[in-house]
């Protein structure tokens, strides 16, 4: 009976850690998309502040470059933030 209830627990303790880890990625994911889609809308927000660099007609080069990085950029720094705020998944 011992044993039965020993595994009962170990069982719920697995459980739970996976669910708090499945809530933290989740997030860690989120944040991730969110930074990211951010960076695409600053990297777009490019072609009103310099229409002579970065305009769609002349060609999407240098308009989805920096679209990219500052994607990339953006999405590090999202990542960063929540990790900063939920370094890792809580233990039980």
């Amino acid at each position: 009976m011992e044993i039965h209830r020993l595994k009962s627990v170990l069982l719920e303790d697995f459980v739970s850690a996976w669910t708090n880890f499945q809530v933290w990625w989740r997030g860690l994911v989120a944040a991730a998309i969110a930074g990211g889609a951010n960076g695409v809308i600053t990297g777009f927000a490019a072609v009103g502040i310099d229409p002579q660099t970065f305009n769609l007609q002349a060609g999407l080069h240098s308009t989805l470059a920096i679209a990219g990085v500052s994607a990339l950029m953006s999405g590090i720094i999202g990542v960063a933030a929540y990790l900063k705020q939920s370094p890792l998944p809580a233990g039980s």
